[in-house]
């Protein structure tokens, strides 16, 4: 027997978990929900950006523990707030960087007929991704030890709320200053993400950040207006790709599985990530049979354009949740212009490639949150300790997380179309939209390539930091002063270590997500 006392959850050999279709969880769950999926569309509508989903609802977990009524005192259990979190985080996410992106961008093309394929496209998508994440976290090639930064500062805000004393104090510190800095502009939760995540990786993204910020001044001409960004990021992913691959076909010896606790071998890990392009390759097919573009193509282009769409939202899936392990940054929209801009140069006809994209940029975001969300709920059941609970309790988060993103897209289909009547929808909806409506130059291909040599150099040499895919992120991102404030809290990293921002660096996080929620809430509703 194991016993290692957390909170309210006792990890031992006899330890029940609780499930997560348990009537009070569901019932809650799903009303929280549905009100954050709302919430979140009206953000990225008026804002353009999301909030930390997985914040706001540990956050709304530890509200409900404490109310002072006999229904809501279950909910002091960390594992019910973890689950309660889960769903929340999930309809969040999902509503806005999942489903009322892919339709908005067929409404903005006059395609309004479209939007429920789409939809229902999202969501096969969003659950393929929740259930692969699900079957390969704590892997070696997404390792439960990994940085997932959001998911260690929901766990230490869940832990510190229930525990108090120094590690409370600590977060409020970082609480207080979280609030205070992103109200003076300062990139408070990429500061505090550096001393959680890879080091190279960090590095890596802020360089590419200042580097896209002053090229002028540094090259003399904007690197944002040209494809060198674009052309990296091929290039890296493409590199990242094949490493994952070389990873998960390595044969690991037993003592390095027993030093990392891995509870999802090779051979599972393998089998997983190999079915879920079979699985994408499905949902492809399954969307061009129910949107109806089977019509508008021949046999020979139908079938390249299914193998294209279930290629790249499976490839999407990989760099997107590696890269969000790596740094906490999840580049979805980065990589699925990419594919987008592919699928203009391969003739495809604008429906289809909207529909592809709608597709594609479904797949990532939730695979990045349900991985900070099983990070949040492994270091509350003991990191492990005890696998056969960790392993329940994983299970039942995916459940939950699954439950919430189906919430999402719904919510996004009952509002949807009356939000963007109102001219509301994602702008990145708008650039996908514009990219695909302008068609596609020959040209571009040459030079997207030539850039991509670099960029698979860089990931090459690294290994599997992500350190390529994380610089590109940073050159197609224009944010230069996030740049700064990641490469400043490296340098303070470097000479004081983390001991001393432990705690305070998830109350970073947690502060700039509950202070940007609360102003995107504002701006939104006001």
């Amino acid at each position: 027997m194991i016993n290692n006392q957390k909170g309210n959850v006792e990890v031992s050999s006899k330890t029940k978990g609780i499930s997560a279709f348990e009537p009070k969880i569901l019932v809650l769950g799903s009303i929280l929900a549905f009100l954050t999926a709302g919430i979140c569309m009206q953000i990225i509508g008026k804002v353009g950006t999301t909030p930390n989903t997985s914040i706001i609802g540990a956050v709304f977990a530890m509200v409900f523990a404490r109310i002072p009524i006999q229904a809501m005192k279950s909910f002091k259990s960390l594992e019910r707030q973890n689950l309660l979190q889960t769903i929340v985080s999930g309809a969040g996410f999902s509503a806005a960087n999942c489903g009322f992106i892919g339709v908005a961008i067929l409404f903005i093309m006059g395609e309004p007929g479209y939007i429920v394929p789409v939809a229902i496209g999202a969501i096969i998508g969003s659950v393929i991704s929740v259930f692969v994440v699900g079957n390969i976290f704590d892997s070696k090639i997404f390792p439960a030890q990994g940085a997932w930064p959001p998911g260690v500062a929901t766990a230490g805000a869940i832990e510190a709320g229930d525990q108090g004393g120094d590690k409370s104090k600590r977060l409020l510190q970082g609480l207080a200053l979280g609030v205070v800095g992103s109200y003076l502009k300062i990139p408070v939760a990429g500061i505090g993400i550096v001393f959680i995540a890879n080091l190279y990786s960090m590095i890596a993204l802020g360089v590419g950040l200042i580097l896209r910020g002053y090229s002028n001044q540094i090259f003399g001409f904007d690197i944002g207006a040209t494809s060198i960004p674009q052309g990296i990021m091929i290039g890296a992913g493409l590199m990242a790709l094949i490493q994952c691959i070389l990873v998960i076909t390595k044969k690991t010896k037993k003592k390095e599985e027993e030093e990392l606790r891995i509870t999802v071998s090779d051979k599972k890990a393998s089998r997983t990530i190999f079915a879920s392009f079979g699985l994408h390759f499905a949902g492809s097919l399954v969307l061009a049979l129910i949107s109806g573009i089977v019509g508008d193509m021949g046999f020979g282009q139908l079938v390249i354009w299914v193998l294209w769409t279930g290629f790249s939202s499976a490839v999407a899936m990989l760099l997107v949740g590696m890269a969000a392990m790596r740094s906490g940054w999840f580049p979805a929209f980065a990589i699925t212009t990419i594919f987008m801009t592919f699928g203009v140069l391969m003739g495809f006809s604008p429906l289809s490639v909207a529909i592809m994209t709608g597709y594609i940029s479904s797949t990532g975001p939730c695979f990045a949150d349900m991985g900070y969300d099983l990070k949040t709920g492994w270091i509350l059941r003991g990191k492990g300790l005890n696998p056969e609970y960790e392993c329940y309790g994983r299970k039942q988060q995916v459940f939950i997380e699954a439950i919430g993103v189906v919430i999402g897209i719904v919510t996004v289909l009952i509002f949807g179309t009356a939000f963007m009547k109102e001219g509301l929808f994602p702008p990145i909806s708008n650039t996908f939209a514009t990219t695909i409506q302008a068609g596609g130059n020959p040209a571009l291909i040459k030079e997207l390539l030539i850039w991509a040599v670099p960029g698979a150099i860089i990931q090459l040499v690294f290994g599997t930091k992500m350190v390529g895919v994380l610089f590109a992120t940073g050159l197609i991102l224009n944010n230069p002063i996030y740049g700064v404030g990641v490469i400043c809290a490296v340098i303070a990293r470097l000479i004081f270590g983390t001991e001393w921002m432990e705690v305070r660096d998830a109350g970073l996080i947690a502060g700039d997500g509950i202070y940007g929620f609360i102003t995107s809430v504002v701006k939104a509703f006001f």
